[in-house]
């Protein structure tokens, strides 16, 4: 099995790690290779896809004047 090393851990980083892994009865090793498998499980973000998906919603969305908005903003600071 391929081993990593890691170098220049910042200590604030390195205790935190190490809490978490006795906070979930895990060795330091196996607790970062549980949050390194977990992040390079979840799925990747399209940046292009994510904003036509915003795109699509907002245009569902009804129009507010500017005007309304003016007005919204002067009632609420009253």
């Amino acid at each position: 099995m391929p081993t990593l090393t890691l170098k220049n851990i910042p200590e604030d980083l390195h205790a935190r790690l190490k809490a978490s892994a006795a906070r979930n009865r895990r060795s330091l090793n196996s607790e970062i290779l549980v949050r390194l498998e977990q992040d390079i499980s979840r799925p990747v973000l399209d940046p292009i896809a994510h904003a036509e998906t915003l795109r699509a919603f907002a245009a569902r969305l009804p129009r507010v004047a500017h005007q309304r908005v003016a007005r919204y903003k002067r009632q609420g600071r009253a």
